[in-house]
């Protein structure tokens, strides 16, 4: 077909790439840090016997894992602004990514709630504690240990979906790359260095995340 490679455009903008690396990095964090303490209220609703509390939580989880995220994305970013509510890109995004993280986790969570021993709680007040202090010093830190596994996986998945970001002008991974093809025209090689950033660093998340589940598994 008559292409060459040449990576040396790509190389010469390898900085931004690794500049929107770093962002990208840390939409994922603050989204999966935020999304950890939404997900952790829903699941308490969820498991609430007050049919309001957990019928609300059931219709947020519901409507946000139902509705594809970059439309979620598109309509923080554009159609809260026209109800008041107007928010900078990247807060936008990582409210959007919240939102979206908190409703998968809350399901994650309340696995994790249903698979406690029922003796713990009843272990917790029975030497003094409140419920509140049960539920923080005592459930809430073993149930997170046991869905450390499904928390990396969602990590994982967010870091990818902030590419998403680039729908409205976000400066990462994806809108750097997108930026620079349009520049230079070298379509493959910087589709190719964006995709093996992705791979290299989900490969390191993951390696990461492995030796943290070794370190705080609970020995059975």
């Amino acid at each position: 077909m008559g292409y060459t490679l040449n990576f040396s455009a790509v190389w010469r903008n390898f900085d931004h790439l690794l500049e929107g690396l770093a962002l990208s990095l840390v939409l994922a964090v603050a989204s999966i840090l935020a999304g950890c303490a939404v997900g952790l209220v829903t699941a308490f609703m969820l498991q609430s016997k007050n049919r309001a509390i957990s019928g609300v939580a059931r219709i947020y989880v519901t409507a946000i894992r139902n509705t594809p995220i970059l439309v979620l994305i598109l309509f923080t970013y554009f159609a809260l602004p026209q109800l008041g509510l107007r928010l900078g890109k990247i807060e936008s995004f990582i409210l959007t990514l919240t939102v979206y993280a908190g409703a998968y986790l809350a399901e994650i969570f309340r696995s994790g709630l249903v698979s406690m021993p029922k003796g713990l709680r009843e272990a917790g007040l029975a030497i003094g504690l409140t419920e509140f202090q049960t539920r923080t010093s005592i459930i809430i830190p073993i149930m997170i240990r046991n869905v450390l596994p499904s928390l990396g996986s969602t990590l994982i998945s967010l870091f990818k979906d902030t590419s998403l970001a680039a729908a409205i002008a976000v400066p990462e991974l994806t809108f750097y790359a997108r930026k620079i093809n349009n520049e230079t025209f070298r379509v493959v090689e910087t589709w190719v260095v964006a995709s093996c950033l992705y791979v290299a660093t989900c490969t390191v998340l993951a390696a990461l995340l492995r030796v943290v589940e070794r370190r705080l598994k609970i020995v059975r």
